[in-house]
């Protein structure tokens, strides 16, 4: 007899890969598997490889596909992979004992291996959209590991900028903010200018022209950041660069439950804690699967308001979660049904009188803020050979209420409200070829809709009037194509176009209608059509061994639309940023033990669209004129010894207007009168030169040390970070020209345990710094010692995580 497995779990799933190099199968396994594979021999990239064919498990897929090489396949990880080269006979020789004397007796157990390496960096660049290899990608990206991310505790975009000293915020609170990357930055203000950074979950769009969501990054593989415009493939609103958020795939092939739970104790403020949990459930014997994911977040407050008697105002609770559903439909068809929800609630503003004793705002309004973002996904992706097909489809829901303080000294408090709803359907279809035996290409089409509606009330504590605000509609019809060469040996060339077709309209919300109709020439509606062409192109070489140089030319934009004047509407044109890149690479992150990479930036950013405060104290949006901005940014990473790591990354931005639009010249020259008859989009000194564009620190840095080790039976991890945020200025006006940023923060974490449990600690803010983060508050009537918003008081966290 014969005995018959019991419960066995089948975890396989249809594999189709054609024979061809390493390169060429690898993002095939990858997606068909649904697993991150990483090589750690840039020489294996061309081996040849086996064809697979057949329902079986990634492991099997790897053992076929790689059997005849002299490379192996190791798993690190549960759904990663690193392809390795064999060792050689005379490498396997030298780890056997010289002398039968010296074997290790059969009952003593061997000491636990060293800790396995973790894949930091994965074979391509999914952003490319034709999985460009690392190494022959022309432009500067920087991935982030998700488990990085969520190491001592997940904190949204905050752990991305921690990260990054090429990326800045406004720091308004969460779900409030606005993104820039490389000093492209418009303003401190949400209002009908789109973002400048585009923001992706997969291929996803998260929004259009609403601020950053701040989604809470649990269960996310890794982020792409690609800095500088990428209008060819990802369109308007990415001036600045992008991010994108690669969300862990279901598996169908195992069944787990990951939770971890933790508290948290401010200085000078009050507790919070978080909660998180993650599962994974294969569905059926067909390669289906459902991965879902909830967290519940309270950050305690550290803002006291004396005037109201209040202490710690300023708590922010975030509740929300992410599911996805994959069916495997077989012939590599494959089809994700997927949902976000997140609500975020603020109690109330976390800024600080800059006069008033630390962590103190003496208002006789409470902020609060609350936004909610929810979103219904559908991708399909299906391979044949060398092709990949992918739709990616999804409906946006993104609502933002603020309340401000608008109360004149010694008055009754006046509050002005601020409402932003937001609907986007967007949809893109590509076809690609990924880029192996020196060639890749992409085209694609894509449509979106959106439509933002912003009203506003303003008034007393019990009553308030609605005024002036707009709706804002824009339909986008576009068509692009990208594709990279091999010209010879090493230098790789690319080049694409993107072609885009937008609609806008708009409507003026509230306005007086009878009071319109007697000013002639004033617009409560408009419509109208842009097309542009954005051009792309590349050159890129690899004269020596793990030695990349390149150069880069990008443009993107921004298609216009209305925005508020007084109590009527105005157009505002669309702007256009075009930028040159140079740059090189030394080593391979991840491989060799020591890499770094320089790159230098030349943007000229035409009709910039700015949002600023109007001469009644009340946001509005205009094109404020033209504008240069010049950056330099490196960073550099050290393995010294096995299982410490070193890096630093430092940038800096030089930035200018250099021509004021026409009616600002004007109104410039009105500056001789009292600072608040007219707050100016453009900072402008005591002596009339134009000043820099705002938000952006001229200078930043930021450097991290990583160890891991074993202690007995525990895996051990320590990571500490610093990071140098230089000075910047809030604004754009005379009264919004205030200086911020030149402040430090800092931070700490550890955690001891393995794969199934964890016990950690983080503190921040070290040096229980005060700092400047965002030296704006209200908009409404400044103080006249002004604002500041402090860092977060240092913070001490306890957590334990497990997994199932």
């Amino acid at each position: 007899m014969f005995a018959t497995p019991v419960a066995a779990r089948d975890d396989s799933r249809l594999i189709e890969l054609p024979s061809g190099t390493l390169l060429q199968s690898l993002p095939l396994l990858g997606r068909q598997a649904g697993i991150s594979i990483s090589v750690a021999d840039a020489k294996l990239w061309q081996k040849t490889v086996k064809p697979v064919r057949g329902r079986m498990s990634a492991q099997k897929a790897l053992d076929r596909m790689l059997s005849g090489t002299d490379a192996h396949a190791v798993k690190v990880g549960a759904t990663s992979w690193r392809i390795e080269r064999r060792p050689s006979r005379a490498q396997m020789a030298s780890r056997q004992p010289r002398s039968p004397r010296l074997a290790r007796p059969a009952n003593i157990q061997t000491p636990s291996p060293p800790v396995e390496p973790r894949p930091v960096e994965e074979i391509v660049v999914n952003a490319s959209k034709i999985n460009m290899p690392y190494v022959n990608y022309a432009g500067v990206v920087t991935i982030l590991d998700g488990a990085d991310l969520q190491f001592g505790g997940e904190r949204g975009m905050d752990s991305i900028l921690s990260r990054m000293a090429t990326i800045s915020s406004t720091h308004l609170g969460s779900g409030r903010n606005k993104l820039f990357i490389r000093g492209i930055a418009d303003s401190s203000f949400t209002g009908p200018t789109q973002a400048t950074v585009g923001q992706y979950l997969g291929d996803i769009r998260l929004s259009y022209n609403a601020p950053d969501p701040d989604l809470r990054l649990y269960d996310i593989d890794r982020v792409e950041i690609l800095e500088g415009p990428q209008g060819t493939l990802y369109g308007a609103g990415s001036l600045g660069g992008i991010i994108r958020m690669i969300p862990q795939t279901p598996d169908p092939g195992d069944t787990t439950l990951v939770a971890s739970a933790g508290i948290s104790l401010v200085q000078h403020g009050a507790p919070g804690g978080d909660i998180s949990a993650t599962a994974n459930i294969p569905v059926g014997e067909s390669g289906h699967a459902l991965r879902l994911v909830g967290y519940s977040i309270s950050d305690g407050g550290y803002i006291d308001n004396p005037l109201l008697g209040r202490n710690d105002v300023n708590r922010t609770n975030i509740r929300g979660g992410r599911g996805t559903f994959r069916l495997d439909l077989g012939s590599s068809w494959t089809v994700d049904l997927g949902g976000i929800y997140q609500r975020i609630k603020t109690e109330d503003a976390q800024y600080a009188d800059k006069g008033a004793p630390p962590l103190t705002r003496s208002s006789l309004v409470e902020q609060g803020a609350r936004a909610r973002y929810g979103s219904a996904m559908l991708v399909i992706m299906k391979d044949w050979g060398d092709l990949h097909f992918q739709s990616s489809n999804a409906y946006v829901d993104h609502n933002l209420y603020e309340r401000f303080d608008a109360s004149l000294v010694d008055d009754a408090p006046r509050i002005f409200d601020q409402q932003n709803e937001t609907r986007m359907l967007t949809s893109e279809t590509r076809l690609s070829r990924p880029y192996s035996d020196g060639f890749g290409w992409v085209v694609g089409t894509s449509f979106i809709d959106n439509r933002t509606r912003q009203t506003r009330d303003f008034g007393g504590e019990n009553m308030r009037a609605a005024i002036v605000g707009v709706t804002n509609r824009i339909t986008e019809y576009t068509a692009y194509g990208e594709a990279s060469f091999e010209l010879v040996p090493d230098i790789v060339a690319t080049g694409g176009l993107r072609y885009t077709h937008a609609r806008l309209g708009g409507d003026g919300e509230d306005v007086d209608t009878l009071l319109a109709l007697t000013q002639f020439g004033r617009a409560i509606t408009a419509k109208r059509r842009e097309e542009d062409l954005l051009p792309s192109a590349s050159l890129l070489a690899n004269p020596g061994k793990n030695v990349t140089l390149y150069a880069r030319y990008q443009e993107g934009f921004r298609p216009g639309g209305l925005s508020i004047d007084g109590s009527f509407v105005q157009r505002f044109r669309n702007d256009h940023v075009s930028t040159y890149d140079a740059g090189m690479r030394f080593g391979r992150k991840g491989v060799t033990p020591f890499d770094a990479t320089i790159s230098v930036s030349h943007s000229r950013w035409r009709d910039i669209q700015a949002d600023y405060i109007d001469a009644n104290g009340f946001p509005t949006t205009a094109n404020i004129g033209d504008g240069k901005i010049t950056s330099i940014s490196g960073s550099i990473a050290v393995r010294p010894v096995t299982g410490l790591s070193l890096e630093m990354g430092a940038v800096y931005n030089k930035s200018r207007v250099t021509q004021l639009s026409t009616g600002l010249q004007l109104a410039q020259a009105t500056l001789t009168g009292p600072p608040t008859d007219f707050l100016s989009p453009v900072a402008v000194s005591p002596a009339g030169r134009l000043g820099r564009i705002p938000n952006v620190a001229s200078h930043a840095v930021r450097g991290s040390a990583n160890y891991e080790t074993i202690i007995g039976d525990e895996d051990f991890r320590l990571q500490g970070w610093a990071s140098y945020v230089g000075p910047s200025r809030v604004g754009i006006g005379p009264e919004l020209g205030e200086g911020q940023g030149d402040y430090v923060d800092s931070g700490i974490a550890a955690r001891i345990g393995n794969r199934k449990r964890g016990l950690s600690l983080t503190l921040t803010n070290l040096l229980d710094s005060r700092g400047n983060r965002f030296a704006l508050g209200t908009p409404f009537v400044p103080g006249s010692d002004g604002y500041l918003t402090p860092l977060r008081p240092r913070t001490i966290r306890i957590a334990f995580d497990v997994a199932y």
